[in-house]
């Protein structure tokens, strides 16, 4: 499996958008919430995530198949050296989508057999979605009313899905021909894992992300 991303690609001006910075909040409080003590990010890109995580005082190992980025770890997602349950946490943000999705169980498994408890994963999803901001009001002790909005991603179904075309970068997207989302899951819960929640980020809903339980 060759280098498919130039390592450059994650600094210049257009990569770092405010919708990836939103997505990159979710990638940090998802760990956070889990209160790891050591982590394995698989896919460094930039290395925003692992230094914040770093900062606040949790234990993060890198792990990247691109050597130029310097990550602690140069290596396969589909043959991690590490022994079994060596990591609380596995984070693995936009990754395998770069990698054929004859390799996507493999990839699991592996993540799964390393993982202590939990990994987490996002993906890109193409599905289409409205985003919805609704008021919801309510009135406290002193009837005063106090107004606050709601937002809610609501599904579109496609008649058609798109098939998907090798852009150089993505291999797949779910949402695409062959890719619906109740495949993805059940790709992921036949390698045992068990998924605690799914969602797409309401700002950035082509990020959608996972968190899977052991």
């Amino acid at each position: 499996m060759g280098k498919q991303v130039d390592s450059n690609h994650y600094y210049i001006g257009d990569y770092d958008t405010k919708e990836r910075f939103i997505s990159y909040w979710h990638q940090i409080n998802e760990i956070i919430k889990l209160k790891p003590i050591n982590v394995l990010e698989v896919g460094i890109g930039n290395k925003f995530v692992s230094n914040y995580l770093t900062n606040i005082g949790i234990n993060v190992t890198s792990f990247d198949f691109d050597k130029q980025l310097s990550p602690d770890i140069v290596g396969n997602i589909n043959d991690l050296p590490f022994y079994d349950d060596s990591f609380d946490v596995i984070a693995c943000y936009e990754v395998l989508e770069h990698i054929d999705f004859s390799h996507f169980e493999n990839s699991l498994k592996e993540m799964y057999r390393v993982s202590k408890s939990y990994v987490i994963i996002s993906l890109p999803d193409v599905s289409l979605v409205y985003r919805l901001y609704l008021p919801v009001v309510k009135l406290n002790k002193f009837e005063i009313m106090n107004i606050r909005l709601v937002k809610k991603l609501i599904s579109i179904p496609r008649l058609i899905k798109p098939l998907h075309q090798f852009d150089g970068e993505h291999f797949w997207e779910i949402g695409k021909k062959n890719y619906s989302l109740n495949d993805i899951e059940a790709k992921i819960k036949s390698v045992g894992f068990e998924i605690i929640y799914t969602y797409q980020v309401f700002e950035n809903p082509y990020h959608r992300f996972f968190v899977l339980k052991k």
